[in-house]
């Protein structure tokens, strides 16, 4: 007999999302993580004594548009949200700003407040694409299939009106199509700014899509778990083995164990073997096809991924007080996600620094202050403070290192910051710059792609990682995937731990069946 039933490598949120499923199932399941702590990207560490330091993604937003946290019943294993209101805020550098909140007609009000017509401008942008969001979202819940993709989008109502006219918006680069609805580049800059957290820049085509997901952060709106991001992970790691799985922490995966043209376990590091009737590999897809599966057994095109060169970086901030905003001094500035965007153009000139192999000059950022709804996470008095900038290589020109600039970079992203919230800087009582060198060595996540792989249309839906290994089951009989490598990609959401739990869990059921002589 089999040590047990499935075997998951690797405990990012996909992974142990699966994992917990599979548990709640009554599969015998085990998990083995190579770091000392659950989570992958979404894990919580005191880098600075008394601060939590989140280690990846930190706003909730995608998960809350899933069923996962209840259908898991997390909360029952130490999993408490906090609403997060407003939900963006956009300062700028004359002094005005520019709230988004979770409620469509207080943020349609603002908007008209300050610049008249453009909250009416954003009911209808709202408006027409709200039924577009929603069956991206059901596509998001679904497995990827060419027949399920069809179906949703064109039986789904995907579209208010005609899709005549909707399809030449829908292949525009993000950046131009809000020019159909606003005139007020302070209004268009962070619905912008929050579509560039996907990758694309602006000027991109057939991106339009990541904007056009924008209504449904009012739908599900944004959280932030209480005592870090990592507390999601923490109460999945606690629902597996409430469950009778188990989870195994320092203990890096280093083979798939194959025979004839199936999957029969694993090989650790240390030596030390396991057996599985199936194995699912949650980490980078990179990693699975090109340095845990024997060579006789990759596929051939799995060499192909395109996993781009970087993408972000995030100084981490221990602050002794907390930030304060010219543009707007009041606390709901530091409650919300903070876009430090000028405009369009301020987006574009990084990613024309990234394409020259050079950190951006004059980076754009997303900060992040979530001490303000969470005094967990700092010392009374204190502040956590994290600074999301974009775009960064992994590979630098001119043969430069990310060890040897580290220190020059994340000043420079500090100062940027500045510029908006004065006196930030004598505040810094210690911190952790997140590079993309220091993402790959630390998280697993070649060449500091935070996404895993390119979020463009070539690599999304049927076509994540690659054709053919899109639908979370691979060429190997036993063999799964899931991760932000697979359908829909990055963010914290959960949709593809959910997505490949299920198929597992048919695959199992039909085994079953025809075991029984049921067809």
């Amino acid at each position: 007999m089999p040590d047990y039933d499935v075997i998951v490598i690797g405990s990012g949120h996909n992974a142990l999302i699966s994992a917990a499923y599979l548990a709640q199932a009554g599969q015998k399941v085990a998990v083995f993580e190579r770091r000392d702590i659950v989570g992958g990207a979404v894990s919580t560490k005191e880098i600075v004594p008394g601060y939590q330091f989140d280690l990846g993604g930190s706003a909730h937003i995608l998960i809350r548009l899933t069923p996962i946290v209840e259908e898991l019943g997390l909360e029952n294993y130490g999993l408490e949200y906090i609403d997060i209101d407003p939900l963006f805020f956009s300062p700028y550098q004359d002094g005005s700003s520019v709230f988004i909140y979770r409620d469509a007609t207080k943020t349609a009000h603002h908007l008209e407040t300050l610049f008249p017509g453009e909250g009416e401008a954003y009911v209808r942008f709202l408006e027409d694409w709200q039924p577009f969001a929603r069956v991206v979202k059901d596509l998001f819940l679904s497995v990827p299939s060419p027949l399920n993709l069809g179906q949703k989008m064109i039986f789904g109502k995907a579209i208010k009106g005609d899709w005549k006219k909707a399809l030449p918006m829908i292949l525009k680069p993000y950046g131009e199509l809000l020019d159909s609805y606003f005139k007020e580049e302070k209004v268009k800059t962070p619905l912008v700014w929050m579509a560039a957290q996907s990758g694309p820049p602006p000027s991109e085509s057939l991106t339009a899509p990541f904007l056009l997901w924008h209504p449904l952060y009012h739908e599900g709106g944004m959280a932030r778990p209480r005592g870090g991001s990592g507390m999601l992970t923490q109460a999945l790691q606690k629902h597996i083995e409430a469950h009778g799985g188990k989870v195994f922490l320092n203990a890096p995966v280093s083979e798939i164990v194959v025979e004839g043209n199936r999957v029969t376990g694993i090989k650790l590091l240390s030596g030390d073997s396991f057996t599985a009737k199936r194995v699912l590999a949650g980490c980078h897809a990179q990693t699975t096809f090109q340095h845990l599966l024997p060579e006789a057994h990759r596929p051939y095109n799995s060499g192909k991924m395109r996993i781009g060169n970087g993408f972000g970086a995030i100084v981490r901030l221990a602050l002794s007080e907390p930030i304060c905003y010219k543009a707007f001094p009041g606390n709901d500035a530091r409650r919300a996600l903070q876009l430090i965007c000028r405009d369009r153009q301020h987006i574009n000139n990084a990613y024309a620094d990234y394409l020259r192999g050079e950190p951006a000059g004059d980076p754009p950022i997303v900060a992040m202050s979530f001490s303000a709804v969470d005094d967990t996470l700092a010392p009374p008095g204190g502040e956590v403070l994290w600074l999301w900038a974009q775009y960064y290589p992994y590979e630098l020109s001119g043969g430069k290192n990310w060890d040897e600039i580290e220190e020059e970079v994340a000043e420079s992203i500090i100062d940027a910051f500045e510029v908006y919230a004065p006196g930030t800087k004598e505040k810094i009582v210690g911190k952790l710059f997140q590079h993309p060198l220091w993402l790959e060595r630390e998280l697993g996540l070649h060449r500091g792609n935070v996404m895993h792989l390119e979020m463009t249309l070539d690599q999304m839906f049927a076509l994540r990682p690659f054709l053919g290994m899109a639908e979370y089951k691979t060429h190997l009989k036993g063999l799964y995937l899931t991760g932000a490598s697979t359908h829909p990609g990055g963010g914290i959401m959960g949709a593809s731990g959910r997505n490949a739990a299920r198929v597992m869990l048919q695959d199992i059921e039909r085994k079953g069946l025809w075991s029984l002589g049921k067809p």
